[in-house]
């Protein structure tokens, strides 16, 4: 597996390796586990059975669905 991460703009060294299209795959896969964490219920989790958990997690997973299309 190799970093995508891009260097800091003031740096001297070069940096080949990076690919940008990786670094927005990246980005975009990063966003998708901030999501969830904008519902307060699923992120603090005020369900504490497992079943009740994952019916809430589907749910907050379809309204984000649903606004993306």
């Amino acid at each position: 597996m190799m970093p995508v991460i891009p260097r800091k703009s003031n740096s001297d060294k070069p940096n080949p390796e990076f690919d940008s299209h990786l670094c927005k795959m990246r980005h975009l896969v990063e966003n998708l586990f901030t999501r969830p964490k904008h519902f307060r219920g699923n992120a603090t989790r005020f369900e504490k059975l497992g079943g009740n958990f994952q019916v809430l997690s589907l749910l907050v997973c379809t309204f984000i669905y649903l606004q993306l299309n």
